[in-house]
This record gives C-alpha cells, structure tokens and sequence, in this order.
C-alpha cells in the first residue's frame, strides 16, 4: 500500500467572511476560491509481491530487536537508575516508548516512592533533577517544584552556574512546561534556561546545536513525537550500546507504523468518497487526509487503528457544517438547520436546501452507526452524549452567524466562551472517550456533557491559536471575529501587538490548566487525558499559516510521516 502526493495536500486556510451567512457574491466567491483547493493524493490499492515479502522481513526482525531493547532496559535500570532514566527519555523522543509500557511504569513508580522516601529526594545535579521532574509529571505523578530549590537563591533565582551545563538546561527547559497555576518556581526555570540556550546554541557542537535548537522551539511536553522522532534519528548521539539499539528499532517501528496509516488512509478515503458530500459540496473543505490527521494524532496508539478511521469521521462533519454556516446558508436558513439538528428528526429538513438535507442525514446516520458500534463494544449507548454535542455545536455556529450578519461583536469573554464550543474540540473528545471505553460510568458521562476542563482546556488553545493567525491574515475583508479583535474593542488602549500577547498568556494559563487536569484529575482514564494533551500538542501545526494561507509545516511532518524511507 502506498500513498503518492500530487503538488499541495492541504486546501488553503479558509477566510472569515463578513457575516457568515448574508454575504454579497463578491465576498463569497473570495472564501470559495480559497476553499477549492483539494487535497490531492494517488492511494496504490494492493503492495507488490516483493513489498509484502519485505513487511514480514521487517516485523520478524522487529520483533527479535525489540526482545534485544527489553532486555538491555532491564539490566540498564537495575545497573543505575539515572541511567533508566536517560533511556526511558530516548524511547519517548523515538516515539517507541509504547511498546515498554509495563517496563517504564515500573521503573518510574520505583523512582518516585525512592525519590518521595530518600533524603537525598531527586538528586543534586540539575540534568537528573530536572530529567525525574519531568518523566515523572509526565507520568501523573505529582513531584513538587521543591526539587528545584538547591539551584536558587533566596530571592528565587537560579544560579547563573547552573548555564555552563547544556544538557541541565535542556532539561530545566523542558520540565518548565509541566507547570501548573502558582508554580512560580518554573516561569523562572523557563526565563533563565531558555535564556541559557539561546546564548550557547552558536558556541557548541553542531548536532547538541541542532538538539537545543529544536528543544526551544518545539519542547517535548507540547510535542508530537510521531512528527518529532523522525528527527531524533540523527541527534541522539552516545557512547551507549542501548542508544544505538533504540534508534535502529525506532527506523524499523516507523517504517512498519508507515504501512498501518496508508491502510486506514485508503479506508478514510474510501469512506469519503463514497459519502459524496464533496459532490454536493463543491466549495466545502475536501482534506479527508487532514481530517485522519487529527485522528492520529489524538489515537497516536498503534493498537488504536478502528478507532482512529471512526474518530476521523465526525471531524470530517465538524469542517462541512462550519463550511455550510461559512459560505452556504442564510441566516434564515442556518437557523432551520441548526432547529432541526436540535429536533433531531430527518422530517424536520423539509424546509432546507437539499445539500443540507444531505448533511443532516449522514450526521444522523452517522452518529447512530457510531453509537451501535460503542454499544456492541463497549455496553453502553452513546447516542444522547453524542446528539447533544452536535446540537452545541450548531448553536455556537449559529450565534457566531447571528453576530457577523448583524456587524456587531460581542466582549472577548463571551466571544471566547462561544468558541470554545464552536472550535469543535468537544465533538472529537466527546466521540474519543466513548470510541475508548475506559470509565464508562453515568458519574463521567454527565461530567463529559458539560464540557469540563480535560475538554475547556485544549479547547481555548485552539480556540485562541486559530484566532492568532486570523489577527496577522492580511488577505482578511477586516469583519472577521476573533479574540483579539474583540480584547481590542474591550481595551482601546491596547496595541495588535498587547493583545497578542494577552492572548499568548492565556494559552499558556490553559496549557497550566491541562496539566493540571492530567495530574489531579482522577475522573478520566490516562487514555483519554491523553487525547486531550495531543489534540492541544497539534494545534500549533493544524493553525501555523504562512502569508500564502497554506500550512508548509504540517505539509512537511506529514509528508516525513508518510513518505520518508528511514531503513
């Protein structure tokens, strides 16, 4: 099975016109030919003989390196503990830490309970302080920001001496992004060791360059290691035996995991296909690659294949109905659309346009299917949860058409309470948590429907990420919504600039609030946490637009992800 790109595989960035729904003809062709542009890529159906031959080859030698990797895990920790710790660091940046689940949580559970009962606590050298601090964090185990108070002063401050070790201050840089509200101790971690690096990367060795670089603009905890670990092939150095072990089995793992995403691509691009909504739809969004994306990155585990094409399958809906409420339906006609997804009752479309009868029937069609399969695997029927999603949706659409079609704009509070439900963040975790199964009880369903903060969180990230890169649009017709804008008219003294970056430092409190969640909330499955923190780990790439309004990063991860020959 392969996968074969034809020039771009992203539509450009859609634009936000005027008001939605009552727009000249003039404007709306500006958002259509922006929205023409397709993906475009050749799905080969069927692996050469000699294609299929290498497979098994490949997973036969896999498997034999992977018993290899287990073992010399197992001696690593039992030989020295900070040793476990670098290792187990190196199979999260090559993205193969999966596979040693059960090895990691016990490793780590014995170095919490040795560092929480020891005096000595979590070391005396920052590289391994901050190193625990993190892993640990990551884990869910709460290791308070205490560990770090030998390398201050009294005033706070860390010792300037602390700089002359690079691999401390990659490490006090990274674990300054697991922070949560009031640690006050980490905004400085991420001040003085970011100001380290940056004064360093131009006098060190040209692959630790490299390491530090990528560090400060992409550190690990806000990161995707399926994009990241393509990298880490070639900047990992070590005199380690292990070391080179873990990077020959990561080119093996990414070239296998390659063979699994074409096949649930050509699944995704079956199912679109055959939906025909990209007939009916002409000027709609057409990025069913983007839209696996998305689900690949929130299911990034291997054994998660059929919930990674179901999960695809809403997100694809969320884009097509913010199209129909972006560039098709007048207001009137958004208002009966969103009425009858509220009924949900398919007689209640007589009165639409037939493309949005079309839509409403796959939604209903589709919610119901998906609900049948949760329900025969899991024993429980989603189907409420579900509905009730999409009409919040609808509604949060429909007050954002009613705003613009009447040239008013509300207060950049209400505006953001709004967008968090139309970012559509809650209809993916909605689907995630019920396609997971873990934690199925009446107490977590009610706590799901009302959108609490595991959902609130990633959810203004997106929110206010999108509405960065709407603020710098300069093709934008200036009626667009957007947080800034709306700060702006709340604060007349404030500069594009100040606004910003208010809005900077409301996505870092969110990114607190997150780590929060996945430290001390006790409601929802590590899976399903872990949705959570990926789908805000994406944002950056999904909303990163450059002047041209396509996205170059995300075409490049993808394309590596897809495409690169790594053996």
């Amino acid at each position: 099975m392969g996968v074969h790109f034809e020039s771009c595989i992203f539509s450009f960035k859609p634009q936000i016109i005027a008001t939605k729904a009552h727009l000249s003809q003039s404007s709306n062709h500006v958002k259509r030919d922006s929205l023409h542009i397709a993906n475009k890529w050749n799905i080969v159906p069927e692996e050469s003989s000699r294609e299929k031959v290498k497979s098994v080859d490949l997973c036969i030698n896999h498997s034999e390196k992977l018993e290899v990797v287990k073992n010399e895990f197992r001696n690593t920790v039992a030989e020295n503990s900070f040793k476990g710790l670098y290792m187990v660091d190196a199979m999260q940046r090559l993205n193969i830490d999966y596979h040693f689940q059960e090895e990691i949580e016990a490793f780590l559970w014995k170095q919490y309970v040795n560092s929480s009962t020891i005096a000595a606590g979590y070391g005396n050298d920052i590289h391994e302080s901050a190193l625990s601090f993190r892993l640990l964090r990551q884990r869910g185990y709460f290791v308070p920001t205490e560990v770090f108070d030998s390398f201050t002063n009294k005033e706070g401050k860390f010792n300037p001496k602390l700089g002359e070790n690079i691999k401390g201050m990659i490490d006090l840089y990274e674990a300054s992004h697991l922070g949560i509200e009031g640690e006050d101790i980490l905004a400085e971690a991420a001040q003085f060791s970011e100001k380290v690096l940056k004064e360093r990367v131009d006098g060190i060795h040209n692959h630790e360059a490299m390491f530090v670089k990528r560090t400060l603009e992409q550190p690990f905890h806000k990161s995707l290691p399926m994009f990241t670990a393509r990298n880490f092939f070639g900047d990992l150095h070590g005199t380690n035996i292990w070391l080179g072990s873990l990077k020959e089995l990561a080119r093996m793992d990414f070239s296998l995991l390659q063979c699994l995403y074409h096949l649930e691509i050509a699944q995704i691009s079956r199912w679109w296909t055959e939906l025909g909504l990209a007939k009916e739809l002409k000027h709609a969004r057409n990025q069913p690659l983007k839209w696996y994306i998305w689900s690949l990155a929130c299911f990034e585990d291997p054994a998660l294949s059929e919930e990674r094409v179901e999960l695809a399958k809403p997100i694809s809906l969320i884009y097509i109905i913010d199209d129909i409420f972006d560039i098709y339906g007048t207001l009137d006609e958004l208002t009966l659309f969103t009425e009858a997804v509220c009924r949900w009752d398919i007689t209640a479309t007589e009165q639409l346009p037939d493309y949005m009868k079309t839509c409403f029937r796959v939604l209903y069609n589709l919610t119901n299917e998906i609900s049948s399969k949760v329900y025969q695997k899991h024993g429980w029927n989603p189907i409420d949860s579900l509905k009730n999603a999409w009409k919040s949706l609808c509604k949060a659409f429909l007050v954002e058409a009613q705003w613009f079609a009447s040239g008013t704009f509300p207060c950049a509070e209400e505006y953001l309470e709004n967008g968090i439900v139309s970012s559509g963040v809650h209809i993916v975790m909605v689907h995630a948590f019920f396609l997971l199964g873990h934690g199925l009880t009446a107490e977590n369903v009610q706590i799901i429907d009302t959108i609490p903060r595991i959902i609130s969180s990633p959810a203004t990230i997106l929110r206010l990420w999108d509405d960065l890169g709407n603020a710098e649009d300069e093709n934008q017709q200036g009626h667009d919504g957007s947080y800034v804008k709306c700060l702006m008219m709340d604060q007349p003294a404030y500069t594009m600039r100040t606004a910003r970056e208010r809005v900077m430092s409301k996505i870092c409190d969110a990114w607190k609030s997150l780590n929060q969640e996945c430290l001390f909330g006790c409601n929802f499955h590590s899976a399903f946490t872990k949705v959570s923190l990926n789908l805000a780990r994406m944002v950056p790439l999904m909303y990163s637009y450059d002047d041209k309004h396509s996205l170059p990063g995300l075409e490049q991860q993808v394309k590596s992800l897809l495409c690169d020959n790594v053996l």
